[in-house]
C-alpha cells in the first residue's frame, strides 16, 4: 500500500515517512488528530512484533512517582479488574517481551509477540492499563506497590513497607547505583533530572494519594503519549483497532511536560556524597572519584555516536590512554568512564573505583593534563577507527541478546522523539559512520575533547565516600520516627492503621475471582506448535579435532568457538582458569602490546571473549563438563585474521608484566564486586548449589563467591604472590590448549566452511599435544549454610537441593510447576505479601533446584515460605482454562525468538549436554499434557529438595546477626 503525507488514516494523520535502509525498515510517524497521540510505525519483515506506549514523565520531587506509577497501573483496569493482569499475561501469553521500565524523565510499557492474536491481546491489556487503571478505585494498590505503615497489633512497633520502597533500599545500598544517581543531579540541579524518578526510601514515604493520582491525570494521558509499532503487522488495521478500541475516547489537551535544559555553569561543582559499608569493611580505598561533564544533546547525531566512541577509545579499550593514565598514578584500582544519551544533555563520566578522597586534586590533573596532552599530540587513529568499527558492528549485527531488536529500536527512537524532534534519526546511521570516519582525515576528535572535556566549565567532581555506621544510624533515625509518629497517635488512629493493614493482607490474599479472571484474554493450546523447533548440528572432523558446524543464516558473520574441557586441571588451579579469561587479550603478546592488540581485534572482528562455561547431563547431577571457551565472531572474509587473533593471545602472552597484571586482576575483582552487588540473587543461589553440585561448585570457583575471595588475597599479597601467580597461570594455559581437550564449534552460512576448516588445521598444528597424565577433579561438598553480610539494606535469600538424588526424575511437567509456583506462590508470597522487589525458582534437567529472591525486607519469613511449597503444591487445584494459562506460559519461555548466533549457543550446549531432539520433544508433550493432578504429585519431589536444607543468605549484617541460628557460618562478604 502506498502511503500519502498529511492524509488522515483512521484518525491518523502521516507526518513522515522515512526509508530506514539500515535497518531494512520503512519508519512512519503519525499524529492522531482527536487525542493529540503520536505514533510511530516501524514496518518491515520481522515476525517478533513489537508495541509500546510511552509517555514523557519529569519527576517533580524524590518520592519516586514515576516509578511507583509504572508498577501501580499494571495492578488491574477498566477491562481487565483483576488485581495483577501483567502476572496473569506472564503466566498465559507467548509473549517475548513482556516488562515496564522508568526512566529519568520517560516511563515505557513495551510487549513484543510473535503471535499475532496474542500480539493484540497484550497491547489490549497495557492500553487499558496505562490509561484506565484501578488506581482511582484501589488505594491498596499504592499501598501496596509503593508504601505503606505496617501495625499488626498495638503493642508492635510501626514499619514501612513497600515493593518500590523496598526495591529503591537495595539500589541505595550500592556505591554504583548512589554515584550514578548522583552524577545527574550535579550536572542538571535546575531540571528534572535533579530529581530520583525511581524514588529516594527516605522520601518516598512523604507520596501522598492524592499527588499519585494528579500524576497519572496530568501525565498518563495521549496526548503525552508516545506510542511504538514495529515489525510485520498491517499498519491500516493496527491504526483502525487503536483509534477503535481507545484513542477515539479522548480528546487532544494541552500538557506541560517538556523538559527544560540546564543553564550552564560558569564553573565546576563539586559535591561529596556517601554510601554504607559494613561494619568489618576498611574505608581505605573505597572512594569513587567521577569527573562530569554536560557534552552535547541527544538530539544531535554526531554527539550521539562521537561520545560513544571517545569513551570506549579514551576509558574501556585495553590500553586506553586516559585509563591507563589514572592507573599508572595510582588513582585507583578500576576506572571506567559512562556515556549517557538518553537524556536531553548527554552526560559523560569518567570514574575511579577503589580511590581516596586525598587524591581527589592528582584526579583532576591527570584527567586534564593527559586529555591536554592527547589533544596535543593527537588521537592514535587506529584506535578510533578500532571503536568506530566495533560500534558499527554490533548495530549492524543487531544481537541484543534477551531483548528483541524492535525494543531496543524503541529506545532508540525515544532518545530524541522525547525531545520533539526527528524519532527515525539515531536509525538511520549510514551517514552518522561515515562523518565519524572521516573525522578520522581531521581533527575532529581532538576539538570535541578539548571544548567538551577540557574547556567545559558544565560539569562536576562527584565523590562517593563509604562510611560506617550511616545505615544503622538512619535504621535507628527511622525507628525514632516511627515510634514518635506512633506516639502522636490516637489510640482510635492507632486502630485504624492496624485495620489498614489487616485490610492490605486480605486484598493481598483474596483469590481473583472467575469473573475476572476469564476477562484476561487467553490463546488455545490449538494456537502452539506441538513440535519444538529443531536446532540441527552438523558433526564432522578437521585433522582428528571434533568439528560441530551450524549452518543458518547470519548476514555473512561467522560465530566461532573454540571450547577447551577443563575436567582434568587441579582444584587448586581452578580459578586460575577465571583469572585466565580476564588475562588474555588484556596483556601484552610477542607482536603487540595489549592496547594494540585491542585496536586489531576491533578493526578485524566483532569481538574476541574468553570465558568458562560449566555443562550438565540429563538425569546426571554428578556429571559436570566445564569448559575453557574461546570465542569470536566476524565477517566471513575475516576468518583467517580471527584465528591468527585467537593464535596470537593464546600462545603468544606475555604474563610477566607485573605491574600490569595487578591492574588486570584489581579490575576483575572490582568488576565481580559489583556482578555480587547487584545479582546477589543469583550469588546466593550458586553458592547454596555449591554445598553439593559440581556444577556450582565449579562456577562459584570461577566467578562467585570464593573466586571473589581468590581475587582479594591475589591483589591484596601481590607483591611476595607475584611469581607464583605468574607460574600458575602459564601452568594452567599449558593445561588447557591442548587438542585433546578441544571442539570446535562454527554457526554461519555453509559458504564460509571451506575457510573455516582450513584456518582450523593451521591452527591445530600449533597446540601442544603432550599428554599431563592428569585425573578428572573431584570435589569435596560442605554444607556450611552461610549467611553473607553486608552493608545493603535488604536480603537476598536462598535455598537449593537436588531432586535425582533422592530418585526423582525430571520431566518436562517440572517447567509448568516452576511457571506455577514462581508466578503464583512465590510472586503473591515473597513480593506482594513480604514485600521483594522479585522472587524466582528453577528446576532444571541435572535435578538442581533453587528458590531465591531479590531485594527482599525479609528473611527468617522468606525462608519459612520456601518451607511451605510443597504444602500449596500438593492441595493445588485450578479449572482447565487457568491450566491452559500455565502451559502457554511454560512454552513461551520455551518458545523465546533465538537469534542465529543464540541459535548456534543452543545447538551446542543440547549436543555437549546430550540432550537429543527427541528429549526435547518429549519434554514439549509432558509440557502440554500437564494436568493439575502432575502438579499435584511433584509435591513430594519439592519436599525432597526443601528438606536438605541447603541455605545461603546475602543482606544487611545486622539483620543477619540477629537471625544467625539460621546459619552454620556467619561472614562478612567483603573487607
Amino acid at each position: 500500500m502506498v502511503f500519502e503525507l498529511e492524509k488522515n488514516y483512521h484518525g491518523f494523520k502521516l507526518i513522515d515517512e522515512q526509508d530506514i535502509k539500515e535497518i531494512n525498515s520503512v519508519g512512519r510517524l503519525f499524529y492522531h488528530e482527536k487525542s493529540g497521540a503520536k505514533l510511530v510505525f516501524i514496518s518491515n519483515e520481522d515476525n517478533n512484533k513489537v508495541f509500546s506506549v510511552n509517555f514523557r514523565t519529569p519527576p517533580v520531587d524524590n518520592t519516586g512517582l514515576p516509578h511507583i506509577l509504572e508498577h501501580s497501573v499494571l495492578c488491574g483496569s477498566r477491562k481487565f479488574p483483576l488485581k495483577d493482569p501483567f502476572v496473569e499475561l506472564v503466566k498465559g501469553s507467548l509473549n517475548t517481551f513482556l516488562n515496564a521500565m522508568t526512566f529519568s524523565d520517560k516511563t515505557m510499557y513495551p510487549v513484543a509477540s510473535l503471535n499475532d492474536k496474542d500480539f493484540i491481546n497484550l497491547i489490549d491489556v497495557y492500553m487499558d492499563a496505562v490509561f484506565y487503571p484501578n488506581i482511582y478505585e484501589r488505594p491498596e494498590i499504592l499501598r501496596q506497590e509503593g508504601w505503606h505503615y505496617d501495625l499488626a497489633n498495638p503493642e508492635e512497633d510501626i514499619t514501612i513497607k513497600g515493593v518500590v520502597y523496598n526495591e529503591m533500599k537495595g539500589a541505595f545500598s550500592s556505591p554504583e547505583q548512589v554515584l550514578f544517581r548522583k552524577i545527574q543531579q550535579s550536572l542538571m540541579p535546575d531540571t528534572p533530572y535533579a530529581y530520583e524518578s525511581g524514588g529516594d526510601p527516605d522520601y518516598i514515604p512523604n507520596l501522598t494519594e492524592e499527588g499519585f493520582l494528579d500524576f497519572h491525570k496530568k501525565y498518563y494521558h495521549p496526548s503525552n503519549s508516545y506510542i511504538y509499532l514495529y515489525g510485520d503487522s498491517d499498519v491500516v488495521e493496527m491504526l483502525q483497532w487503536l483509534d477503535d478500541k481507545y484513542l477515539s475516547e479522548f480528546d487532544s489537551i494541552e500538557i506541560d511536560s517538556k523538559i527544560n535544559r540546564q543553564e550552564p555553569f560558569d564553573e565546576f561543582a563539586e559535591k561529596v556524597e556517601y554510601y554504607p559499608i559494613s561494619s568489618n569493611e576498611s574505608e581505605k580505598g573505597k572512594t569513587y572519584l567521577s569527573y562530569n561533564v554536560v557534552v552535547g544533546s541527544a538530539t544531535n547525531k554526531m554527539d550521539y555516536r562521537s561520545f560513544d566512541i571517545l569513551e570506549h577509545v579514551l576509558l574501556e579499550a585495553p590500553g586506553a590512554p586516559l585509563k591507563k593514565a589514572l592507573l599508572d598514578a595510582g588513582i585507583g584500582k578500576d576506572v571506567f568512564g559512562s556515556f549517557d544519551n538518553s537524556l536531553l544533555q548527554s552526560n559523560f563520566s569518567i570514574i575511579a573505583k577503589n580511590s581516596d578522597m586525598s587524591k581527589k586534586e592528582e584526579f583532576v590533573s591527570v584527567i586534564k593534563n593527559t586529555l591536554q596532552e592527547i589533544v596535543d599530540k593527537g588521537l592514535d587513529k587506529r584506535s578510533v577507527e578500532a571503536a568506530i568499527n566495533y560500534f558499527e558492528f554490533k548495530i549492524r549485527e543487531a544481537d541484543y541478546g534477551r531483548y528483541p531488536k524492535g525494543i531496543i529500536y524503541d529506545m532508540i527512537c525515544m532518545d530524541s522523539w522525547l525531545y520533539d524532534e526527528d524519532p527515525f534519526m539515531h536509525l538511520s546511521f549510514d551517514e552518522t559512520f561515515e562523518k565519524l570516519k572521516e573525522g578520522l582525515k581531521t581533527d575532529y576528535y581532538e576539538k570535541l575533547i578539548e571544548n567538551c572535556l577540557i574547556n567545559n566549565s558544565h560539569g562536576s567532581v562527584l565523590i562517593v565516600e563509604p562510611k560506617k555506621g550511616i545505615l544503622a544510624e538512619r535504621e535507628k533515625q527511622i525507628e525514632i520516627e516511627l515510634q514518635e509518629y506512633k506516639n502522636s497517635l490516637t489510640n482510635d488512629q492507632i486502630n485504624k492503621l492496624i485495620k489498614d493493614t489487616i485490610h492490605l493482607e486480605e486484598y493481598q490474599s483474596e483469590p481473583e475471582t472467575k469473573e475476572s479472571l476469564l476477562k484476561i484474554p487467553l490463546l488455545s493450546l490449538d494456537d502452539i506448535s506441538k513440535e519444538p523447533e529443531r536446532f540441527d548440528l552438523v558433526e564432522t572432523e578437521i585433522d582428528n579435532i571434533k568439528a560441530l558446524l551450524f549452518p543458518t543464516f547470519t548476514n555473512n558473520i561467522a560465530y566461532i568457538k573454540l571450547l577447551f574441557d577443563t575436567k582434568q586441571i587441579p582444584v587448586d588451579l581452578i580459578p586460575y582458569i577465571g583469572l585466565v579469561s580476564k588475562v588474555l587479550s588484556n596483556m601484552d603478546t610477542e607482536n603487540y602490546n595489549y592496547g594494540e592488540l585491542s585496536n586489531v581485534i576491533n578493526i578485524n572482528t566483532g569481538g574476541i571473549n574468553f570465558s568458562i562455561n560449566i555443562y550438565g547431563q540429563n538425569d546426571e547431577p554428578e556429571v559436570f563438563l566445564p569448559k575453557f571457551e574461546v570465542y569470536g565472531k566476524c565477517f566471513n572474509d575475516r576468518i583467517p585474521q580471527l584465528f591468527e587473533l585467537f593464535s596470537e593471545i593464546m600462545f603468544k602472552t606475555d604474563f610477566t608484566d607485573k605491574g600490569r597484571l595487578l591492574q588486570v586482576i584489581s579490575e576483575a575483582k572490582s568488576r565481580i564486586q559489583m556482578l555480587l552487588t547487584s545479582s546477589g540473587h543469583i550469588a546466593a543461589a550458586t553458592r547454596a548449589e555449591s554445598y553439593f553440585s559440581n556444577i556450582a561448585l565449579y562456577k562459584e570457583n570461577t566467578s562467585g563467591i570464593s573466586y571473589y575471595r581468590f581475587l582479594d588475597k591475589l591483589e591484596t599479597n601481590f607483591e611476595e604472590m607475584a611469581e607464583e601467580i605468574i607460574s600458575n597461570l602459564k601452568k594452567t594455559i599449558k593445561y588447557i590448549f591442548k587438542p585433546q581437550n578441544l571442539i570446535i564449534n562454527m554457526t554461519s552460512e555453509k559458504a564460509a566452511y571451506g575457510i573455516f576448516a582450513g584456518e582450523v588445521k593451521h591452527f591445530i598444528s600449533k597446540l601442544d599435544d603432550a599428554t599431563l597424565g592428569l585425573k578428572n577433579v573431584k570435589f569435596d561438598f560442605s554444607k556450611n549454610n552461610e549467611g553473607f553480610l553486608t552493608s545493603d539494606k535488604i536480603q537476598y535469600v536462598a535455598k537449593a537441593g537436588n531432586f535425582i538424588t533422592k530418585g526423582y526424575h525430571y520431566s518436562g511437567t517440572l517447567k509448568v510447576l516452576q511457571t506455577i509456583t514462581s508466578l503464583d506462590y512465590l510472586w503473591n508470597n515473597v513480593r506482594i505479601k513480604g514485600g521483594a522487589y522479585g522472587c524466582m525458582n528453577a528446576f532444571t534437567r541435572n535435578g538442581n533446584v533453587y528458590f531465591t529472591s531479590y531485594r527482599d525486607p525479609n528473611l527468617k519469613e522468606t525462608l519459612e515460605t520456601y518451607d511451605k511449597i510443597d504444602g500449596f503444591i500438593s492441595t493445588f487445584d485450578t479449572d482447565d482454562r487457568e491450566m491452559t494459562k500455565y502451559i502457554i506460559g511454560t512454552i513461551s519461555n520455551l518458545d523465546r525468538p533465538l537469534t542465529p548466533a543464540l541459535k548456534g549457543d543452543k545447538a551446542l550446549g543440547s549436543y555437549i549436554s546430550n540432550i537429543s531432539y527427541e528429549d526435547v520433544l518429549i519434554e514439549r508433550k509432558e509440557v502440554l499434557n500437564t494436568t493439575k493432578e502432575d502438579i499435584r504429585k511433584t509435591a513430594d519431589l519439592v519436599k525432597s529438595v526443601l528438606k536438605q536444607d541447603n541455605v545461603c543468605v546475602l543482606g544487611n549484617e545486622n539483620k543477619l546477626e540477629k537471625n544467625k541460628e539460621l546459619f552454620n557460618e556467619l561472614s562478612h562478604l567483603f573487607n
